[in-house]
This record gives C-alpha cells, sequence and structure tokens, in this order.
C-alpha cells in the first residue's frame, strides 16, 4: 500500500467534496476545483475524510494512488486556505509594480517586461516583493516559476528575482592573474 495513498485526507468545516463516476469537486469558501477520477482509483467520502483505494498492485496504478491522494489534499487545502508564494527581486535598479492585473518589471533589460497574470492567480507587490497566491497549488507554482525565469538570480552578485528563502550559491569571480 502507497504510504502517501493509504492516509484518509480530512475535510475541514465549509468544504465540501461531491465525488460521481468519473469527477471530484471540491469547493469551500476561496473556490471550487474539479479532478477527473483516474483509472484503477476509487475516491469514496467516509464521515469526515475522503479515502482513496486503488483496484490492484499493478505498478501503473500504484503509481496513480498516491498521485491521486496528494492532489485531492491539494484541492482541499487550496479551497480552505490556498496558497501562496513569494518571490524577491535583488538589484540595483530592479522594480516591479502592478498595472491593472499585469505585473510591469523593470529588469535590467531596455525595456519594461509586462507579464499577464491567467485567471484565478492574483499577485501583489510590496517593494521588491511580489506575493503570487490562488486556490490551484500547481498554478501558483507554475506561475512563480515563469516570473522567476524572466531573470533568474545570477551567481556573482545574486541580481535577479527568487524565492523567498532560495540561497543563492555565490561564485568568487575573477581571482586576478600571478607573474
Amino acid at each position: 500500500m502507497s504510504r502517501v495513498g493509504k492516509s484518509p485526507i480530512p475535510i475541514p468545516g465549509g468544504v465540501t467534496v461531491t465525488v460521481d463516476k468519473d469527477e471530484v469537486t471540491v469547493s469551500g469558501p476561496k473556490g471550487t476545483l474539479k479532478q477527473f477520477a483516474m483509472p484503477g482509483i476509487t475516491v469514496h467520502q467516509e464521515g469526515g475524510e475522503l479515502v482513496v483505494k486503488r483496484a490492484n498492485d499493478e505498478p501503473k496504478v500504484r503509481a496513480r494512488h498516491g498521485l491521486m491522494r496528494a492532489l485531492l489534499n491539494n484541492m482541499v487545502n487550496g479551497v480552505s486556505q490556498g496558497f501562496s508564494k513569494k518571490l524577491e527581486i535583488n538589484g540595483v535598479g530592479y522594480r516591479v509594480a502592478l498595472a491593472g492585473t499585469d505585473l510591469k518589471m523593470n529588469l535590467g533589460f531596455s525595456h519594461d517586461v509586462i507579464y499577464k497574470v491567467p485567471a484565478g492567480v492574483t499577485t501583489s507587490v510590496e517593494q521588491n516583493t511580489i506575493t503570487v497566491s490562488g486556490i490551484n497549488r500547481q498554478q501558483v507554482g507554475q506561475v512563480a516559476a515563469e516570473i522567476r525565469s524572466l531573470r533568474k538570480p545570477e551567481p556573482y552578485k545574486g541580481k535577479g528575482i527568487k524565492y523567498e528563502g532560495e540561497r543563492i550559491i555565490r561564485k568568487s569571480g575573477k581571482s586576478g592573474k600571478e607573474k
């Protein structure tokens, strides 16, 4: 039995789960998320918990078992609490501002970089910190990764966009030539 898949998912108050034959719908105070049911995996609600079971022990079904449980757990957490990631911008002259719902960034290029934030994700800017938040964990992580990829931190001075708490391994630079 999968270590991840065998543990039940507690359903907090205010969250409702609807299990159909081919789809699981989770709705809560922050919104609604849907996930298709994977073949060989059954989901049912027992009291205040969701239980994920598998039909057999084939390798593909075993892999889907833990995945389905993790996806459902993220859905339950997303509609009740939500997810967020913080990004820090470091560098002289590097700035970020909200232009409507889009992010307008000055990242050392000859032009401003404008990032269009997709629906379902909200961003907020405070000084040089961007907070990406939403109910879908995958989408929040993807948007944060796309913003970071606009100007990855470089190893000499650490300039660029990095996750909050991310450690950048520094290089020493030129050492000078010996005579």
